[in-house]
């Protein structure tokens, strides 16, 4: 049995590194040069300024929120029997919240299906309980910062 060897292409072949002519004039070649680094510096220029901006942006920020707690905690200070109230109330809530949140949860396995293919059910359902969870969750935030410690 003979095998022929078949024709292939070489794997690598030969190439010319030799100098040739560029491909534009050293000229234009400059020129394209200083346009690019003009360009680079703008936006380096840009770039600075905006870290500018984002640094007094979040000192501006940072700023107000140390003058809300500052103000949050002077507050707590002059009505302490008020701070220990709300956070009596909130952890009264809490439980409140959490005994909703089960009853919310088994109405939910309950009617998994009837959830999931009727539309009307769906919206019973988030007409029954959406509103009073929205508003018993602001509520507790607004105990809960109330309460916070005066040291936060």
């Amino acid at each position: 049995m003979s095998h022929e060897s078949q024709s292939r292409p070489p794997l690598y072949t030969q190439l010319d590194v030799t100098a040739g002519t560029p491909a534009r004039p050293a000229g234009n070649r400059e020129r394209d040069d200083k346009q690019q680094t003009e360009l680079l510096t703008n936006i380096l220029g840009s770039l600075d300024r905006q870290n500018e901006l984002l640094e007094e942006l979040v000192g501006t920020l940072c700023q107000q929120q140390r003058q809300r707690a500052e103000e949050m905690n002077q507050w707590r200070s002059a009505n302490p029997g008020l701070v220990r109230s709300c956070r009596r109330a909130a952890e009264t809530l809490g439980r409140v919240q959490t005994e909703f949140l089960r009853t919310m949860t088994q109405e939910v396995h309950q009617n998994s299906e009837a959830l999931i293919d009727g539309e009307f059910v769906l919206n019973e359902f988030v007409d029954r309980f959406g509103p009073r969870m929205a508003h018993l969750n602001g509520v507790l935030q607004v105990l809960a910062q109330i309460s916070g410690s005066s040291n936060g």
